[in-house]
């Protein structure tokens, strides 16, 4: 739905609420009037069924209004006398509809100085309950969501098994794009493992302000602009269009930021012609051949555990001569050097032409016509909002998707002729930013160099805190790795864990605590 068909629904929704509540307006001591005017009968009626005026807020916020809405139709209900189990289900059931009833056809009478403290156990435990789900939805939404690490594609600077807290207000929050979802879950109902979430409506997208804009090797969450799978649980080849906020959640390096040209040469990243200089903490992996001479018998499986290489490894013959290592660190892949036995350490470099590189051009993989692979790709250039481009159909295949579908046009080629909306174009302006995705373990990433850019609008947050990790494979105490919880994802020099000022804190806090009990003990 696009703004003006929002405001026009919005409208609609008023009226409605005006049609089925003016004359308990009336029976409250307010004007019919009142119950029409958008955004001031909410504020009315919050008075009217004495609650508090910031209510009025979590009524236009997605999702959380859906949990708002039936509190408040069992509030209106109650202010009027109808507080019998039968109404709160009538008035749930019909969405609200009951009202109407209640308002033409009841003789109520409107209860001023009604308690809403809840009467019963149950009651006050539902409540309770209903305000820790609205306040943790609107943590989650606009603040702070928690994000585990599902693959190696940023292996060394986040593992496997870590768990974050990725910040939504660093780069601005963005308001959910799919208004009739569950509360605090992705795609996926847990355990049920259907749709958690209505494809239909759709909000326009809206970000709040951000104090800071990504920057080149900022990590960050997005949601993947290529999933088109059903769940995250079941990968079949049938496209399922998922809306931006439902794909899957996926977290990378951003070596490119809208208006960068870049290119990768041998693996190495370059921006604006300038090698990307990456940050201390990131560790790039590449995969290398180390040569053997046979004469020295090495513990390679010693070597890569001591090494913490998590991924692939393997000799390329029977005769064992060579072993190909997927992911090694400079660092790591310099120590293989100094270990006799071994006659050389090669990095691999991946020689086009590749299949499944970006883009894909008609009737030809891009590899085949840029000899292009994920070691040597490029240069390309980042769209940037508000820049205009010259078009034609050799160049168009990197912007189709962008034109087409994240920027929504009609976009047709008639022979070597362009048409957007119906007109032929030789320039295209660009609606909003886009950045270029990669993972530090190159070849163990599917990322920008496979699915191409990502939109602004499919921006999560910025990963800021770690306070779990917890490894797979270890056994006992050892499954969580102590040395990575509670440590920073950003900053300078290497990280650095705060969990012991943490127990300090929490002992502090049960002392104080335990010695503040006594005291009104003992008075």
């Amino acid at each position: 739905m696009t703004a003006y068909q929002w405001f026009v629904f919005f409208l609609v929704v008023q009226l409605i609420h005006g049609l089925g509540t003016w004359k308990l307006y009336e029976k409250a001591g307010k004007k019919s009037w009142e119950a029409f005017i958008p955004v001031y009968n909410s504020i009315v009626l919050m008075k009217i069924i004495n609650r508090p005026t910031w209510w009025t807020f979590l009524l236009f916020l997605p999702v959380i209004n859906l949990i708002m809405f039936p509190v408040i139709w069992v509030e209106t209900l109650r202010s009027y006398g109808k507080n019998s189990t039968t109404d709160t289900i009538l008035g749930i059931a019909t969405f609200g509809l009951y009202i109407y009833y209640v308002n033409y056809t009841q003789n109520v009478t409107y209860i001023k100085d009604r308690n809403t403290i809840a009467t019963t156990k149950t009651g006050d435990t539902v409540s309770s309950l209903l305000f820790a789900i609205v306040v943790a939805t609107f943590v989650h939404t606009y603040f702070i969501q928690p994000f585990v690490i599902p693959t190696a594609s940023l292996e060394k600077s986040l593992l496997v098994g870590d768990f974050l807290f990725v910040s939504k207000f660093n780069y601005g929050a963005r308001t959910p794009m799919t208004p009739i979802a569950a509360p605090m879950v992705h795609d996926t109902l847990p355990l049920l493992k259907v749709k958690s979430y209505l494809p239909k409506p759709q909000l326009p997208y809206f970000r709040f302000p951000g104090f800071e804009k990504i920057k080149n090797n900022d990590i960050v969450v997005f949601n993947w602009p290529a999933d088109t799978l059903y769940n995250m649980y079941k990968n079949t080849d049938v496209r399922h269009d998922k809306p931006i906020d439902k794909k899957t959640n996926y977290v990378k390096r951003c070596v490119g930021i809208a208006g960068d040209s870049l290119q990768i040469k041998n693996g190495i990243v370059f921006i604006n012609g300038k090698k990307l200089i990456l940050p201390e903490r990131a560790k790039p992996q590449y995969s290398y051949n180390i040569a053997l001479d046979g004469k020295v018998d090495i513990d390679f499986e010693y070597l890569l555990k001591d090494m913490n290489v998590t991924d692939g490894a393997g000799f390329k013959s029977e005769n064992r001569d060579t072993l190909f290592v997927q992911a090694l660190t400079f660092e790591n892949a310099a120590r293989f050097k100094n270990i006799p036995g071994i006659k050389s350490v090669t990095r691999y470099i991946s020689k086009g032409p590749e299949n499944g590189i970006f883009p894909n051009f008609k009737n030809k993989p891009q590899s085949v016509v840029n000899n292009w692979s994920s070691d040597n790709f490029g240069p390309i250039y980042i769209p940037q909002q508000g820049k205009t481009i010259n078009i034609d159909t050799k160049v168009l295949p990197f912007y189709k998707k962008i034109i087409s579908e994240y920027e929504a046009n009609d976009l047709k080629v008639v022979g070597n002729d362009i048409f957007i909306n119906n007109k032929k174009a030789t320039t295209y302006t660009f609606k909003q930013n886009y950045y270029f995705m990669m993972g530090d373990n190159r070849h163990n990433s599917l990322d920008a160099r496979f699915y191409g850019y990502t939109p602004e609008d499919h921006i999560v947050g910025k990963p800021i805190f770690l306070w779990m990790s917890w490894d797979s494979n270890g056994k006992g105490f050892n499954k969580v790795r102590w040395n990575r919880v509670f440590t920073t994802v950003g900053g300078d020099g290497q990280p650095q864990s705060y969990f012991q000022y943490f127990l300090i804190a929490l002992a502090l806090y049960f002392g104080v605590d335990y010695f503040l009990r006594k005291r009104r003990e003992k008075e």
